[in-house]
């Protein structure tokens, strides 16, 4: 498939497009831009990263990963070729747009996808299709990405699995468009994180913020006045940390004087609450609930029996379509995910039976303990 072939298909299936789609055929259309922007300013170090940064963090790491179920589905549905498609574009896209900075590279993956020209050097360099590209989108597929890593730091900063589910993510919003983008990918984020609820507070709510001075910055600008003005924002209200976040400046009185603390003056931190971590990205705050009831333990349990499950069905070299019997050697904290769970255990791994009962199976390690699991085809 060449280029204008691409081009063809994906106007024949704009309408099997999904969200996610338009959206990376959006970000790759402002990465074409951006790249000849920055190469008519004689900047190809800055051009070069926004294209290591689109491979990297839009197309493998959220694209691609993504879309794996849609990728790996055995009929070639329009789904999946719409997904294909779609990936196809973006690659012969980056390949062409590569070819100044890696010439070799970017002609093998070129020839390899294809390539109409006997070499990428012989294509014509890529240019932006305005059509194609949706700023709003971006922006609520970039709060997502945002939030998700925010939040799975927050678990590596607590030693928390993705596979645990937890109950609640919670943000205040600092306007309507900030919470309209939210909301458009909301299960998305709920997903990726896998927590349960995606809650916003208003005005703030329970998220306790205080303002940290920037003293380098504020010296030059406030001279003499730079310990009262400190010692004034030291007392800001929660109020008052919200309006400057919002308006991005607060005027306040200092020795009968009108002074502009900015926000860029500043550091805005938001202090954990018990049961809660806390993480700060510019104007974005999300807090996580970490504590675990009983039924999260459980559901955290059965996701990882299912884990363990299905790295013996692929050590044994079992089909993805292979039905088993499982038998599990008893332990307290797996019988009662079991009991909790098992419809959901059984329908992910395909087994046609549960079992809990001593086994000569293979001994399975846990973060806690060790267990016999037994698998067989049925």
């Amino acid at each position: 498939m060449d280029g204008w072939e691409a081009n063809c298909q994906l106007s024949t299936i704009s309408s099997q497009l999904t969200e996610i789609d338009r959206w990376i055929l959006s970000r790759v259309n402002s990465l074409v831009k951006a790249v000849d922007h920055e190469l008519q300013g004689y900047d190809p170090t800055r051009a070069g990263r926004l294209i290591d940064q689109f491979v990297n963090d839009d197309l493998s790491n959220w694209y691609v990963r993504l879309n794996r179920k849609r990728f790996w589905g055995k009929d070639m549905s329009d789904d999946k070729q719409a997904a294909y498609t779609t990936l196809y574009t973006c690659l012969m896209t980056v390949a062409k747009l590569l070819a100044p900075f890696a010439p070799f590279y970017a002609d093998q993956l070129y020839r390899d996808l294809g390539g109409e020209k006997d070499s990428v050097h012989l294509d014509f360099y890529p240019e932006v299709d305005e059509k194609a590209i949706d700023l709003d989108l971006e922006a609520r597929m970039d709060m997502a990405q945002r939030i998700t890593s925010m939040v799975l730091a927050l678990r590596r900063k607590v030693n928390i699995k993705v596979r645990q589910p937890l109950q609640r993510i919670m943000i205040p919003a600092i306007d309507s468009e900030q919470q309209k983008h939210i909301e458009a990918v909301k299960q998305l984020i709920m997903s990726e994180v896998n927590v349960k609820e995606l809650t916003f507070v208003e005005g703030q709510g329970v998220l306790v913020k205080k303002v940290k001075c920037n003293f380098r910055t504020m010296g030059k600008k406030f001279g003499k006045l730079m310990k009262a003005v400190a010692a004034a924002v030291d007392h800001f209200s929660q109020e008052q940390i919200a309006e400057l976040e919002t308006a991005g400046k607060f005027a306040l009185m200092v020795e009968n004087q009108e002074v502009i603390v900015e926000k860029e003056d500043v550091e805005i931190i938001s202090e954990d609450i018990p049961g809660w971590l806390v993480a700060n990205e510019g104007n974005l705050t999300v807090a996580l609930e970490v504590e675990l009831s009983d039924e999260l333990r459980r559901e955290g349990m059965a996701r990882e029996l299912i884990n363990r499950i299905q790295n013996l069905r692929k050590d044994a070299g079992f089909e993805i379509t292979d039905h088993i019997a499982v038998t599990v050697a008893p332990n307290e904290q797996t019988d009662a995910a079991i009991a909790a769970f098992r419809d959901y255990i059984v329908s992910q791994v395909l087994a046609d039976s549960l079992e809990i009962a001593p086994n000569d199976g293979q001994e399975i390690d846990f973060d806690e303990f060790k267990l016999n699991i037994k698998i067989l085809k049925s």
